[in-house]
């Protein structure tokens, strides 16, 4: 049964006229409320993942649950659906069980707070906030075992709970939680930070209501939802044709051998909605790369790439959910059936920003952006610190490393960025000062940007120095097919990881490994994807690549990709680059749309000499012969 409210006042909100600049005035307040619950957050945080990188994301929703301000869109209608419990003041709600909430949160290291909002005795809205928790127990250290088959093996799973009952706080659930995780003392502050910033976000919305009046403030709230979805419905009828088209793309590998596997949408436009059909993806995985793609989630990350694109003044929020209509297949890798597992799901989550990209731009090619840095990869390092003065201390690094953003119409894709706009690096300080290691080296990586009019973003080189035993894991994806290009631009550079052993020895390392020993004064090169390229290569500015050159950004050998060849002082060789151009031109023929690279026959075929590892082999799946064959 669904969730009961209990409220002491049932009087309803009545809509009244308002203002535009009241209106503007609410607007703006709560999106402060919701840069102050990030403030919040990082200032009481404990762990790197988010004090440092702010792995982390706030929502401020309407009574009905309906999301107003955030990121992620609002998963509270499907908890109310779901919850067979009361909410009442004082409540506050704790989950973590991506099987509980319809995938809201799509990995159980993501603790959730959700506070029900009461004002004089009725229910003005929900704030809340999910983060990634560095170590939530279970079969590996930081929770996120590549290689399990079950979500059993990924750590404390919990259910929605009351955390706090009636204003009374729930002392013996968060014993019987930490006692679980190998860092309590981190997970207890990042717990007590979710918990503050949506109290902060609770008292911004409580005064706001009590300035300008309960009512003015619900017709508000009511009013940004619909002016989000009378922008929406315009762009939608501009950018999607009743035609369907369709794109794929591939998580590259499983971490078990296996790959690659499928993601694949189609896209078209019926009765004034978007139709979003993921019929033809990959059934779902052994191992731990699913993603439970909640559907409202999407709706946002649409309705997110189509403002980012179309019309960025548009305030995110959950006005236009009614526009789409999300069909994703049962058992595929985008809605497992439980209990499978789902603590690598930040390749496949990643990947749909690619799709959408893919879909979106094939009306408009004028918006189209390339593949870029999908993904979040992370370094996991653990270990005994047995330094001189350090006493065997247990130490743990959970890290997320940055790359190359695609090729955008507006220009060239950042270099060493953030699939996340809010994400920060982790400072080389922090490391040094925290950890047993050292950083010999922080640069972008030459020429991993696609090639095009506008370039890629240059993947991230990071050399970490060990100084302790230790174990590490390695979470990353595009190592095996490449972030592709459009309107005529290149692929990216492919993802590597390469381990330098103190004895002289030297290995390439997969991107999708855990419990790899290392000793005192091994090295490890962390090496991150570029974006794809842009356009045509030939219509960048000959100077702007010598310039580049200078700069480190592209070598003397990559500047042939855009027919420009160098003097030996490193300025442009005009005559030879003029050659070189009309060379290329003369032999390429028509600039294809998407540029993929090879095929994956090809990729395979050359994926040893290429990458230093052996073609993952396609995946079979024992229990789902006929979407196999189907998928095949």
């Amino acid at each position: 049964m669904p969730a009961v409210i209990i409220q002491t006042n049932d009087t309803p909100f009545k809509r009244v006229a308002i203002d535009p600049v009241t209106l503007d005035i609410i607007e703006n307040a709560l999106r402060n409320a919701r840069i102050e619950m990030d403030a919040t957050l990082v200032r009481t945080a404990m762990s790197p993942g988010i004090r440092e990188q702010g792995d982390a994301f706030p929502l401020i929703a309407d009574a009905k649950g309906k999301m107003i301000v955030g990121q992620f869109g609002s998963f509270i209608d499907g908890f109310l659906r779901q919850f067979d419990g009361t909410l009442e003041d004082g409540d506050m709600i704790f989950l973590s069980d991506p099987y509980s909430c319809e995938g809201a949160v799509s990995h159980s290291n993501d603790w959730l707070v959700l506070l029900p909002v009461f004002k004089d005795g009725r229910l003005i809205a929900y704030t809340a906030m999910f983060g990634h928790q560095s170590d939530i127990g279970g079969s590996v250290v930081g929770s996120m075992p590549i290689k399990a088959s079950s979500i059993f093996e990924e750590g404390v799973r919990i259910p929605p709970v009351k955390i706090w009952k009636k204003g009374e706080y729930n002392d013996d659930l968060m014993k019987l939680v930490m006692h679980q995780t190998r860092k309590p003392d981190w997970c207890q502050a990042d717990l007590n930070a979710l918990i503050a910033s949506c109290r902060v976000a609770s008292n911004r919305v409580i005064e706001m209501a009590g300035r300008f009046g309960d009512d003015v403030y619900f017709s508000a709230t009511q009013e940004l939802l619909e002016r989000n979805h009378r922008a929406m419905n315009a762009l939608i009828g501009m950018a999607i044709a009743e035609e369907p088209v369709s794109f794929e793309d591939y998580i590259c590998d499983d971490g078990k051998g296996f790959g690659p596997y499928k993601i694949k949408c189609t896209m078209w436009r019926e009765d004034g909605k978007v139709i979003l059909d993921f019929e033809g993806t990959d059934p779902q995985s052994a191992a731990s790369i699913n993603f439970y793609l909640n559907e409202n989630m999407f709706k946002m990350f649409f309705g997110i790439y189509m403002i980012m694109v179309f019309d960025p003044q548009i305030l995110f929020n959950d006005g236009f959910y009614d526009l789409i209509d999300v069909r994703i297949p049962e058992g595929s890798l985008l809605k497992p059936k439980f209990p499978a597992a789902l603590s690598g799901r930040t390749h496949a989550l990643g990947r749909i920003f690619d799709i959408l990209g893919g879909l979106l731009g094939q009306k408009t090619p004028e918006f189209l952006n390339a593949a870029g840095f999908s993904s979040s990869p992370h370094l996991f390092y653990s270990g005994w610190d047995n330094r001189e003065g350090k006493s065997g201390e247990w130490f743990q690094l959970f890290q997320i490393g940055f790359g190359g953003i695609p090729g955008r119409p507006m220009g060239d894709g950042p270099d060493g960025h953030s699939l996340w706009p809010g994400f920060t690096n982790v400072p080389n300080e922090f490391l040094e000062r925290y950890f047993p290691l050292r950083i010999e080296r922080y640069a972008t990586e030459p020429d991993s940007g696609g090639a095009g009019k506008h370039r890629g973003g240059n993947g991230i080189r990071m050399t970490y120095r060990f100084l302790t035993d230790g174990q590490i894991a390695i979470h990353d994806d595009r190592w095996f097919v490449p972030p592709w290009g459009v309107n005529g631009g290149a692929p990216g550079g492919r993802a590597t990881k390469l381990l330098e052993r103190a004895d002289g020895t030297s290995e390439v390392v997969g991107n999708k490994v855990e419990d790899v020993d290392v000793k005192e004064g091994d090295l490890l090169h962390f090496v991150t994807w570029g974006g794809g390229g842009w356009g045509d290569p030939l219509e960048r500015d000959p100077e702007f690549v010598a310039l580049e050159v200078r700069q480190g950004l592209v070598t003397a050998e990559g500047a042939r990709a855009y027919g420009v060849v160098l003097a030996g002082d490193g300025t442009v060789d005009q005559s030879a680059t003029a050659a070189l151009r009309e060379d290329i031109t003369s032999d390429r023929g028509e600039l294809p749309l998407f540029d993929y690279g090879p095929n994956l026959g090809e990729l395979r075929a050359n994926c040893l000499a290429e990458t230093g590892l052996p073609a993952p082999t396609p995946p079979e799946w024992a229990n789902h012969k006929h979407l196999a064959e189907a998928a095949e």
